[in-house]
Formats: C-alpha cells, structure tokens, sequence
C-alpha cells in the first residue's frame, strides 16, 4: 500500500523567520499523522533554518529546484551535495513555472532526475498540461512524453522511489480544481505509461501526487480516488492551520481506505 505523500510548494514566499514559525505549528499534526508522508518546500534562503526547525520530526524538507551538475561556473544555482548538506530530502523537479519562466524542458528534468539520484536526494518530478493542450485533446500526448523523457534511463529501483506529480497547469494558482475523475484519469494513464516503462510492480509502487488548486476542501475527494497519492499544494501549504488541516483529511482517507 502506497503511503500518501503531502507536500508544501512554498514557491517565493517566506522570510526565514517567518518559515521557522510555519514549520514549528507543523510539529504537533506530524506527530499524530502517521498515515501520511509530510514535506515541507520553502525557498532556498530558507532551507537551512527549516531544516534545524524540523530536526528530529518526520517531517522531510524539499528544495524547489537544483542543477544537474555537481558544481562549476552557473551562478544563482544549487547542486545536489549543496541540498543535501542544508537537510534536504526531497527535491521538486520541472514544476510547471520553471518550465513556463524559466526554460526547464524534459531534457534538464531528466538530468536533474539523475544528478538528484546521484546526490542523494529524492525527486518530486511535475508533469501537467495546459489549458489549450487540454482542450486540445492531446493532454496525452504531452504528459506521456514529459514521464517518457524525464525517468529516460532511471533505474527501476530509482524509478520506484520518484514521486510523480500530475499538476494541470490551467488548475495551479486559479482556484481551478480537476474533478476527481479528471484528475483520476490523468493518473491512472500516468501509472499506465509507468508500467510500459519500468513493469508493473514499480508503476504499482510510485507515488502520484495531485498539484494544482487543492485545499483542505477538496482534498478529501481526491485523496478518494484510487490512483491520487497526496498532492503538491500551493497557497493551502503557506498556513500552518490549512496545511495541517489537509494532513488530518488525508490520514482520515488513508486508514479509511
């Protein structure tokens, strides 16, 4: 049985102190939410601070992005060695905004897959489509390549242990939500490209997170749906209240289940 994984996308927000107090209100929900994975992704400024906030709780902290090489001439950037030296577990990969803003195509997240593998970090990879590729009628097309080309040459065992995140892109920061059925839809069809690519077993075993617009008045629905292992939560994830809120329904779901 696949553990749900809850994980706080931060994206530019938070002072230091401010994510040293956001973290400290999770401590209690992280003690009593043992069904449920919980992660925590605060800008990089932040890291660190998080990170000795967070030490001794089972509560993972996720770096928003990183380079694929080890070191070198690429200023602003941040490697693996780096991540892992500030306390970092998990990191997010291709989110929709670094490939809309910032020019990340499938072929860096495949790099970036490997470089966090070979660091020691563990990668939440994002797909999703847009708006007009919905409407479109080739959200297959785009999202089964975008799996594809970033696992490209992963190991089934490194396979296994990404975290896949489904985030429609029209659904992220608009208050839009996929439908449960949507969303389930996209998952099962991610899990279904999972099993051409590494077998079964490990499609079985991959946790799918659902990204885009979820709070803790829907999540409860999607956590529902047999193939939706969490999510990758914006704005939901800034409040400690709301974010350990979600964590509560998504354990409720779990032991349920």
């Amino acid at each position: 049985m696949r553990t749900p994984i809850l994980a706080g996308n931060w994206k530019m927000n938070r002072t230091v102190g401010e994510a040293t107090e956001l973290v400290t209100g999770l401590l209690d929900v992280s003690k009593r939410a043992s069904g449920v994975e919980l992660v925590v992704g605060p800008p990089s400024t932040a890291l660190s601070a998080v990170a000795d906030a967070l030490r001794g709780s089972s509560i993972g902290v996720a770096a928003q992005n990183m380079h694929w090489e080890a070191s070198g001439a690429f200023t602003g950037e941040v490697s693996a060695e780096m991540l892992v030296d500030v306390g970092c577990k998990y990191v997010i990969i291709a989110h929709s905004e670094r490939r809309q803003y910032f020019g990340e195509t499938n072929e860096t997240a495949n790099k970036k897959l490997h470089a966090a593998f070979g660091g020691g970090l563990l990668p939440i990879y994002c797909v999703g489509e847009t708006l007009d590729e919905r409407e479109g009628d080739v959200m297959e097309d785009v999202v089964g390549t975008q799996v594809r080309d970033g696992l490209a040459g992963l190991t089934a065992e490194q396979a296994a242990q990404t975290v896949v995140a489904y985030e429609p892109v029209w659904a992220i920061g608009t208050g839009r939500t996929a439908s449960r059925d949507q969303a389930q839809d996209a998952h099962a069809f991610i899990r279904g490209v999972l099993a051409d690519l590494c077998g079964e077993g490990v499609a079985a075993s991959v946790r799918i997170q659902y990204g885009g617009s979820a709070n803790p008045g829907n999540i409860a629905e999607l956590m529902s749906a047999p193939d939706i292992d969490g999510g990758l939560i914006g704005g939901a994830s800034l409040k400690a209240e709301s974010f350990a809120e979600m964590a509560d329904i998504v354990q409720g779901v779990s032991a349920a289940a």
